[in-house]
């Protein structure tokens, strides 16, 4: 039985994903015809644009074809930098890139706050410096796919789950603001409004699905950006508590996470929230990421959905260009599962009245398999630590504050000045040492594995912020193409850095009156925040981050 599609002269599609600050919109904001009456927001991470490319040559008939086949494809796309989860997310609703929005990673560290857990007593002399951990840590129960909230039944009662995550969130985690001395929770933490804050001021409803409750990031500075903000942890245990892996240790447990997250999309455009039982209207802005594109480039074998329990290769064949088999596998479990959703739509009768959004927070570097260099940065940042204090025994020690370092180093460092930035950097270039390869035998590398190291004032400067900025990192190390930090041998991919398979990223505007086009132009993911802004019938300077970073509409 063939299955009726959106009218794909009815939908749109364009990459989008996260964050948000309230604002007070002239009464002119509610004159404004809009354009849609919805915007679907998919982020599908870790997807590169020749991922798209390959997926629509070989399944031309494909909900991702059909998509392509009737709307705007913006094939030189790049994502924010750092090409991590959060700035990604954060960019495409904001318009603004760590500069405007104050976020470089989901784990970083501030100079300007004090460690969690300090008290009112101790603020006035407690030493400000602190790892921000806006990820699992935050969680109540970071083994339990509900964070911590006692659903019986889990998995399968997840869609239960509160759409409140400060309810799941433990505020003895959060880092403590120095001048209130109150924790300090993800949304406050952003600095910039978002498109969700920006649609509820208007009067419009929001909602989104993502893979931690510290993505309660997304209701922005207001704190009352998202309305149905369903996140169920995809770090905990799968499929059930006490389980020894979590749900990206196999790539079709992932999609059994994802699946979750759809659902709840589909209820929420059938009318109702995202539990599928209270009905609220279909919103305005609403969406979800994926996971399972993202672990089926990172794992280097996994069971597939036909393969039963024989493992399969991970990642991209020899050319880095075709998908491996259990990458195909999760292309074609993404294609179903976006089919399914606009199919709800035509059902629902929203077809004419729908922008679909699909991108991705990050791509995944490397694509080649024979480009991969896995290093210890663990054995790099010791070895720093250890020259510094010799040649600088009184200075203050260890250097190294934090590091969170995946594809690319970002250094924080307990000494700020000249001196220990650049000494950071000369050693981190002078470094040399062995990793391993794809096969896991002995590789050598040279300088780190990084190609450019920014420090102190030059650090700052890369990312368009005063030096002595408490957020920015100290040093900012460009990795060489194909290098992975990790000191063990279950990964053959990473992002967070600057190459191009980490930033290449899909983005599409399909349906309504957007007749196909491929558009060769380069663009930003932040400018879909706009976009969306104007799809919508508001006016896109309304965003923050757009006022300060002249962040343009997609061009059409």
């Amino acid at each position: 039985m063939a299955r009726k599609r959106i009218g794909l002269g009815a939908v749109a599609v364009f990459v989008l994903v996260a964050g948000m600050v309230g604002m007070s919109l002239p009464a002119s904001a509610h004159d404004r015809t809009p354009t849609v009456r919805h915007v679907l927001l998919l982020s599908v991470d870790g997807m590169h644009q020749s991922d798209l490319d390959w997926y629509v040559a070989h399944h031309p008939h494909s909900a991702l074809a059909e998509l392509v086949a009737h709307g705007d494809e913006y094939t030189r796309a790049r994502t924010p930098v750092p090409s991590d989860s959060f700035p990604g997310m954060v960019g495409q609703v904001t318009g603004g890139n760590p500069s405007s929005t104050g976020i470089y990673y989901d784990d970083t560290f501030n100079h300007a706050l004090l460690p969690a857990g300090t008290t009112a007593a101790q603020c006035a002399t407690a030493r400000p410096g602190v790892e921000v951990t806006y990820f699992e840590q935050l969680d109540k129960n970071q083994h339990a796919l509900d964070a911590g909230q006692g659903l019986a039944g889990l998995p399968g009662s997840i869609l239960q789950m509160t759409a409140n995550p400060n309810q799941v969130i433990d505020p003895t985690q959060l880092p403590v603001d120095a001048s209130s001395c109150q924790p300090v929770y993800p949304h406050q933490y952003l600095k910039v409004n978002t498109v969700f804050e920006v649609a509820r001021t208007a009067g419009l409803r929001t909602a989104w699905s993502d893979k931690h409750p510290a993505y309660e990031i997304l209701n922005g500075p207001s704190g009352t950006g998202v309305q149905d903000l369903f996140t169920p942890e995809i770090n905990s245990d799968a499929p059930t508590l006490g389980s020894s892996g979590d749900w990206t240790s196999v790539n079709t447990l992932t999609q059994q996470y994802d699946s979750y997250k759809v659902q709840a999309v589909v209820n929420e455009i059938n009318g109702f929230d995202h539990t599928g039982t209270t009905k609220v209207g279909t919103p305005a802005i609403f969406g979800m990421n994926f996971q399972t594109v993202s672990t089926a480039e990172k794992l280097p074998l996994s069971v597939t959905a036909t393969s039963g329990t024989t493992q399969l290769p991970g990642g991209y064949e020899a050319d880095g260009v075709t998908p491996g088999p259990v990458l195909r596998s999760a292309l074609d479990s993404i294609d179903a599962k976006v089919g399914s959703m606009l199919d709800a739509i035509s059902h629902a009768g929203l077809a004419d009245d729908t922008v679909v959004i699909l991108s991705a927070k990050h791509g995944q570097s490397p694509q080649k398999p024979s480009e991969l260099t896995r290093i210890d940065d663990g054995k790099i940042l010791d070895a720093l630590n250890a020259a510094w204090a010799a040649q600088h025994p009184s200075a203050v020690q260890p250097l190294v504050a934090f590091s969170v370092d995946d594809d690319g180093m970002l250094i924080w460092l307990n000494d700020r000045s000249p001196v220990a930035t650049h000494f950071a950097a000369q050693f981190l270039l002078g470094f040399n040492g062995t990793g391993n390869d794809i096969t896991g035998a002995p590789k050598a590398f040279t300088s780190s594995g990084l190609t450019q190291v920014f420090a102190g004032e030059q650090a700052a400067d890369y990312f368009h912020v005063q030096p002595g900025d408490p957020r920015v990192p100290d040093v900012f190390g460009i990795s060489q193409v194909g290098v992975v930090y990790t000191g063990k041998k279950g990964k053959i991919a990473e992002h967070g850095g600057v190459n191009p398979a980490d930033r290449h990223v899909p983005l599409l505007v399909s349906g309504a009156d957007i007749a196909h086009d491929r558009i060769g132009a380069p663009v930003e993911t932040t400018q879909i925040a706009p976009t969306i802004l104007k799809l919508l019938g508001l006016d896109p300077s309304f965003l923050q981050a757009v006022q300060m970073e002249h962040t343009r509409v997609l061009p059409h």
